[in-house]
Parts: C-alpha cells; structure tokens; sequence
C-alpha cells in the first residue's frame, strides 16, 4: 500500500517573508497603476491563477480573461527571484521547524510518497523554495497553474503521483499536510485525510472549525505525524478512527475528529485516568 504525502508550500513548508504578495503587488502596479491590490483580499490558501484573477478584477474593473491571468503570471514571475532574494537578504524568509527531518523520516519508507500540492505556479514554486534547499525532495506535484481550485491541484497531484506509482491510488492513501482552512476543505472534497500546522497563515480556531484530523504547531515533534501517516503506533495506543474511551461506560463515543492531535489525546488519558481512579500529571 503506497502512502502518498502532499506538502502545501507558503506556511507549511517555508515562510517566504511576504514574497508572494510584494510580487504580485508590484506587478499589478506595474500593469495597471494600481497600488497594494492585495490588501484588499486574501491570498492565503488560494491559487495563484484565482489570486490573479482576483487582482485584475480589482484593478480593471472587470472580469478576467486568460490572457489577463497569463499577462499578470509573466510579471510576477520576472519579480518574485527579487522577492525572495530580498526576504532572504533581510531574514524573513525560514524554513518551518522540523520539516526537513520529518520529509527524510519519511522518504525512509520506500512505499511513501512525497509530493507538492500547492496553488503556487510550478515555477514560482520552486523559485519560493530555492533557498530552502529542498527542490529536490518531491517526486511529483500539483501546482496553481493546473487549475483555479485547489481540490483540481490536489488531483491532478495524485494523478501524476500514479504513473510513478505505476497503479491507482486511493483516496484513502493520500494526505494532505497545510497550513489553511482551504488546504483542508479541498482535501475532504477529494476524500483525501488532512492535517496541519499552526505556525502558518491562518489563526488556530479557524483550523480547528475546519475539522482537520492532525493539527501540530510544526514538525519539530514528528510522533504525531508518523502515527496519524500509520507508520509508527502510539504508546498509548490511540489510532485513526479509534474510540474515545474504549474502557470506560461511554466506550461508544467515537473520536469526532477521526485523528490524532497532542493535546486531545493528552486530555483524553486524563480522563481515563481520573475514570479508574488515577492521576495524571
């Protein structure tokens, strides 16, 4: 059985300074004089080709056409090397704690995948991740520049990830690492299991309305990770889909969010605890 992992990019796996944004900013001035169009609407989560849409609309007055989406891609990809060179030069641009040793603990296990999904344009992609040192790391991707929504990223990611693969994948073997309501609302419209970081884009409460089945600060603990991938057990011996409280008088009460998160288990044992009598610390 192949597991396939698909890392979202900004705010899962670097945090590039504002890159993106200051990029495209700058080249829809560039095109239509307009100053700071991204402060008027949310680029987190969303794909390149819908933000630059979304910007021509805003700075024409009108709809956008694909030769206006094309026009805007040229100018922020001739402005974002500068971006990100500058991001680097001024120390706003870092890698999110941990994730180069969970991707090598996971390219260890020979039937798992590593992958992109994200909504940046392929080459910006990996123009964001140069200084990161970790193009190399990804055997496939979806990127923005195959669709306008990311669930149509998300597929067109598996669907490469199978000529690799040299069979069908299925739902059930895909996961989605990211770090916005948007990653994971795309992965459950694909039947795909879903988890995310913290210390990205989005505020927490927002990550936790959206259901996710894992929700970490970062990598820097992999345990939680591997458990919820299935490549390690839990000592305590939770799994995905397994019950609340499997000894106690409300054993039928299964755990809602269907994964595993820290600080619910933690919570968790301390009621079992408390429910034979025990302390936990």
């Amino acid at each position: 059985m192949h597991k396939l992992v698909l890392f979202d990019l900004d705010g899962t796996l670097v945090l590039a300074g504002g890159s993106g944004k200051l990029a495209l900013n700058a080249a829809v001035e560039k095109l239509y004089g307009k100053k700071n169009v991204c402060s008027e609407f949310s680029l987190a989560g969303c794909t390149d080709n819908a933000n630059f849409s979304r910007a021509h609309e805003l700075a024409a007055g009108e709809k956008a056409k694909t030769g206006d989406v094309a026009r805007i891609a040229a100018a922020y990809l001739k402005i974002l090397p500068v971006e990100v060179k500058k991001a680097v030069r001024e120390k706003r641009y870092s890698k999110i704690r941990g994730v180069e040793k969970f991707i090598a603990a996971l390219k260890k296990h020979k039937n798992v995948l590593v992958g992109l999904g994200t909504g940046n344009l392929k080459e910006g992609a990996f123009i964001k991740l140069g200084p990161s040192g970790m193009t190399g790391e990804f055997v496939c991707g979806g990127f923005g520049c195959d669709g306008y929504h990311r669930a149509d990223v998300l597929r067109k990611a598996v669907r490469r990830a199978e000529k690799i693969a040299g069979r069908k994948i299925s739902p059930a073997e895909v996961y989605i690492v990211g770090d916005t309501p948007l990653d994971i609302s795309a992965g459950k419209e694909c039947g795909y299991r879903t988890g995310v970081v913290t210390c990205g884009y989005s505020p927490r409460g927002e990550l936790l309305r959206a259901g996710p089945e894992l929700l970490e600060k970062d990598f820097s603990d992999m345990k939680p990770w591997l458990v919820w991938l299935g490549l390690c057990k839990d000592p305590k011996g939770a799994r995905h889909a397994s019950y609340m409280f499997p000894d106690c008088a409300i054993e039928h009460v299964q755990f809602g969010r269907t994964g595993v998160d820290s600080e619910q288990l933690k919570l968790l044992r301390r009621v079992k605890a408390n429910a034979r009598g025990k302390k936990l610390a």
